[in-house]
């Protein structure tokens, strides 16, 4: 039997988009648009401006950063 459940990061995505009511792709626009670019600031970032949790914020940066920032 194989487990087809979203592993890592994006496995939180379907829980931010219902909580915070924007869907990923703007939530990933909104973090390579910040002149920030350390993971953690960005984290912090993402919960003080944007009232994220820990893990959402965290789950979102992750997954932004290793698709790279520079497009």
């Amino acid at each position: 039997m194989t487990d087809n459940a979203v592993k890592g990061p994006a496995g939180y995505f379907p829980s931010i988009e219902k909580k915070y009511g924007r869907p990923i792709a703007e939530w990933k626009g909104i973090i390579r648009s910040s002149p920030l670019t350390k993971h953690m600031e960005l984290v912090g970032w993402l919960k003080s401006e944007h009232g994220l949790g820990h893990g959402h914020a965290n789950a979102l940066v992750a997954h932004t950063l290793a698709e790279g920032s520079a497009k």
